[in-house]
């Protein structure tokens, strides 16, 4: 028989005879202990039965002898004192008190441990490792850590515990019981401890605070964290990473092992620690029990509305040692430490692209996978990211949270505001290493790269086509697929790009936002500003290769390019006439038509395109924009000052090819009545 054994049998022999304990004690329980030890059991063994026989003793004698009881409750004792000291609890005396900080206790003993704090007195220390306690039972309980005693038990689930207090915390996940709620929110809490930390919350209190910095907490837990500072006694054997806690080792040894044993009754989804579960439990709910004075967002964790507070207050309490830079939250700063060390601990095994966060590797093996697991309710759009799911809402939602506090535009993405502040400061920190242009964008200087290099990456599946810019490709594809999502709702003309439109809305309303500052000249877009602009300049930055002709922008260098080339891409669909562009195109279509949108407001008369109508506006204006450097000869038009430079110059450029005579002017090769062929003459 064990020594347990023989506990069980002592048990049953002290209930049936209902013996005196001190009768047990001389005879069977000497003789129990004096026989055990004969068959060799270990004195630990021995001392735990003594122990056990002994308390029940002393259980069952005190319960027939308490002539003490509570008049309220009918709790008995067996001194007069305690049933004092317990008369406390109902009438909520306290009548000792502390003389250095006045709080105050129902019992003199809770005193005499409370005064400890102030004196330091640790009386009670462990003969193993040397820690000290202010009070015995705090002891007791540090004992279990060495000798791994747990002797509480779950009666539910079998669980053992080295404390009371923690089965009794373990029992209420069985009776799902929270006796404790908050007045404000109504939260619930199965402990008193929790409840009273959720409150501060609310008050904002933090009544604990590090002795060497000054800084408060709420929690404290968290002053201990904060106290340890950069002490890591605990380390991975896997990886050597170090903590501070055991628990957070524990917690981060399941990554090694892969164990997730907290799982969701909803869903079944596991997760390495309980609060992860917890929060991911709000899913289900929808429940938001955080949220934010000012502006009234609300959210599902503490954290992340503290976090949220921090746009309002403009906190960044997270700073690089290196740099300065400041963050508002701790892991952006961990990220961006990496930027210093260039660490890239996360690879993917697939194609062994590096990563300075896991979070970041996870989105890259969604290249590989295909994986979009986050969709859009409304249209069915899918992403890989849950921010660019939250962006994409606001297409719907027309939601434009993000504000220039300059000008009071707003935008519906924090990256677009960024952008749009670099107007207001002239900032561009991104320059071409090559020729030193400036841009207020990466992509911009990217993009710029391609007119050096003549990398055009982005090519039409349909006809080939390569462009240097994803946003060129697009707009060419609407080309095959004839779509013009835009259109004007005065005239009806549709166009395949929401510029395009806008700009087409001017000739309406007449608005000419780009101006001059040499000339005051008032243009519709941005890209005549610059064109004219080069006028003042006299910049001419594309060059023709095959004859060295140089040109102020790129498309008339294409145009013109055209002539060596005997290309002609765009074609009548009626009459197959073909056209170096695509104004000439447009122009000859209204010959079909016989369209004439454009009139003139003095006398009426209509014309094809806008073109012919700005130049006819001058004969009533008699405006002549075009003048002569040498001479100051003025016209209306840009091609008159041309064929005028002749005369200075001497040029003569259009010839006959039968009898090799050359002009200054075409209109003087048209004259010439002795040769039929004129039309055939070339531009040198």
């Amino acid at each position: 028989m064990d020594w347990h054994a023989s506990i069980c049998k002592h048990l049953s022999i002290c209930k049936c005879l209902h013996v005196y304990r001190s009768t047990i004690a001389s005879n069977s329980l000497s003789v129990s202990i004096e026989t055990e030890k004969k068959r060799g059991t270990q004195t630990s063994q021995l001392s735990a039965l003594w122990q056990v026989l002994h308390n029940i003793w002393i259980f069952k004698d005190s319960s027939e002898k308490k002539p003490y009881s509570c008049e309220q409750c009918g709790a008995a004792f067996t001194h007069l004192n305690s049933l004092k000291s317990h008369r406390r609890v109902h009438t909520g005396e306290k009548p000792f008190w502390c003389e250095q900080c006045g709080k105050t206790f129902s019992q003199s003993g809770h005193l005499k441990s409370h005064q400890r704090i102030h004196t330091g007195d640790k009386l009670y220390s462990c003969e193993q490792c040397g820690a000290a306690f202010t009070q015995l039972h705090s002891l007791n309980s540090h004992r279990r850590v060495h000798t791994g005693e747990k002797p509480f038990w779950c009666e539910q689930c079998g669980k053992t515990f080295s404390e009371s207090s923690n089965r009794k915390k373990h029992q209420l996940i069985h009776t799902g019981d929270k006796p404790y709620s908050c007045d404000q929110c109504g939260a619930a809490f199965s402990e008193l401890s929790n409840l009273k930390s959720h409150r501060r919350v609310h008050t904002g209190e933090k009544p604990f605070w590090c002795e060497q910095c000054g800084k408060t907490f709420s929690h404290s837990g968290s002053l201990k964290r904060h106290q340890r500072g950069g002490l890591r006694h605990h380390s991975c054997q896997h990886c050597g990473k170090s903590f501070t806690t055991s628990g957070s080792l524990k917690s981060h040894q399941r990554v090694h092992t892969g164990e997730k044993p907290y799982s969701c009754e909803h869903c079944g989804a596991a997760f390495t620690q309980l609060s992860t579960l917890k929060s991911h439990q709000l899913i289900h709910t929808g429940d938001k029990p955080y949220s934010c004075d000012i502006c009234g967002a609300a959210f599902k964790q503490l954290g992340a509305l503290k976090s949220h507070q921090r746009i309002h207050t403009g906190e960044r309490p997270y700073s690089c040692d290196q740099c300065g830079a400041a963050f508002k939250q701790l892991g952006a700063l961990k990220r961006h430490q990496l930027i210093h060390t260039g660490e890239k601990p996360y690879s993917c095994k697939q194609c062994g692209a590096a990563f300075t966060t896991s979070g970041k590797l996870k989105v890259h093996q969604r290249i590989h996978s295909g994986e979009k697991p986050y969709s859009c309710e409304q249209c069915g759009a899918a992403f890989t990211h849950l921010e660019n799911l939250k962006s994409h809402r606001r297409v719907h939602t027309g939601e434009k949270p993000f504000w220039c506090e300059q000008c009071g535009k707003t935008f519906s993405q924090s990256g677009g505001l960024k952008r749009h502040q670099l107007i207001h400061t002239g900032e561009k920190p991104y320059s071409c290493e090559q020729c030193g242009a400036a841009f207020t964008q990466l992509s911009n200087l990217k993009a710029h790269r391609r007119v050096h290099n003549g990398e055009k990456p982005y090519s039409c599946e349909h006809c080939g086509a390569a462009f240097k810019q994803l946003g060129a490709l697009k707009r060419h594809q609407l080309i095959h697929t004839g779509d013009k999502p835009f259109s004007c709702e005065q005239c009806g003309a549709a166009f395949t790009v929401l510029d395009s439109l806008k700009n087409h809305q001017r000739i309406h309303t007449g608005e000419k936002p780009y101006s001059c500052e040499q000339c005051g000249a008032a243009f519709t877009t941005s890209s005549s500003l610059k064109v004219h602009q080069l006028i003042h300049t006299g910049e001419k930055p594309y060059s023709c290769e095959q004859c060295g002709k140089t040109f102020s922008v790129s498309g008339t260098l294409k145009r013109h390019q055209r002539i060596h080339t005997g290309e002609k891409p765009y074609s009548c669909e009626q009459c197959g006439a073909a056209f170096t562009t695509s104004c000439y195109l447009k122009v000859h279509q209204l010959s079909h038509t016989g369209h004439k949108p454009y009139s003139c407001e003095q006398c009426g008369k209509t014309f094809s395109h806008s073109g012919s109508l700005k130049r006819h506006q001058r004969i009533h204006t008699g405006e002549k924009p075009y003048s002569c450097e040498q001479c100051g000869a003025a016209f209306t038009r840009l091609k008159s000052l041309n064929s005028h430079r002749h005369v200075h110059t001497g040029e003569k450029p259009f010839w006959c090819e039968q009898c090799g005579k050359t002009f200054s002017k075409f209109q003087n090769l048209e004259k010439t009545p002795t040769h039929s062929h004129w039309r055939e003459a070339v531009q040198l």
